[in-house]
């Protein structure tokens, strides 16, 4: 049995939608962020040393990161769903998004939620103004650039076919829904980027998605 070690408003969400859309069976082990910290519980190092979520088990095999357990579960159990046929440009474009999302895409928006955060923490008096000037200035010159790249260059690559990966949803696009949800949610994405936001919309109205929310409970992204 596949046991996913799901951490409340995480990216383990995306694992419980690509086992829904596999249509396999699974068990979910819940975890809770500290509600102070906002990170995971020291129970999820007793799974994977690194104590972080995504994580699975799966008879005796371990996997951590949201793109190789992508990865994992479709050449075990995929039976060749949700990725695109080996030595086709469509193929080359899937490993190329399910690695982005976390190699490119989502850097900026950690580092936006992360100055967002020393902008507006509690701080001596004294240090507040030079917290908040340092991360205004991190953000305007840097952070909210990176990000606006970003968009506009995803925005451009949907001009070029339905999905990520090509013309058929594959586990790319399941990939790809997290640092596009953040951006939503933090990043400045809008209807001023019309591709981005119908992917959205295409995805949470996907049948597997809706029952890997109800299976994996309430869901909403840090801020």
């Amino acid at each position: 049995m596949i046991v996913v070690h799901h951490l409340n408003n995480s990216r383990s969400q995306r694992v419980l939608w690509l086992l829904e859309e596999l249509g396999l069976e699974y068990e979910i082990v819940r975890y809770q962020r500290d509600p102070k910290t906002m990170l995971a519980p020291p129970e999820l190092k007793a799974i994977h040393p690194l104590g972080k979520s995504p994580v699975i088990s799966d008879n005796g095999i371990v996997v951590a990161e949201s793109g190789a357990i992508a990865e994992y579960l479709i050449d075990t159990y995929g039976n060749g769903r949700l990725i695109p046929p080996a030595g086709t440009e469509e193929r080359r474009r899937w490993t190329y998004f399910l690695h982005y999302a976390e190699g490119s895409a989502m850097a900026p928006l950690l580092m936006k939620l992360i100055f967002d955060r020393v902008e507006t923490s509690p701080a001596p008096f004294f240090v507040k103004p030079i917290a908040r000037a340092i991360a205004q200035k991190v953000k305007g010159s840097y952070i909210l650039p990176q990000i606006a790249t970003h968009l506009d260059y995803l925005e451009a690559e949907l001009g070029k076919s339905e999905w990520f990966a090509g013309n058929e949803f594959t586990a790319a696009d399941i990939q790809m829904s997290f640092p596009l949800e953040a951006a939503a949610a933090r990043g400045g994405l809008d209807g001023s980027r019309p591709r981005l936001m119908a992917f959205l919309k295409a995805i949470h109205s996907r049948p597997a998605f809706q029952r890997a929310l109800e299976r994996g409970g309430p869901y909403e992204l840090l801020k």
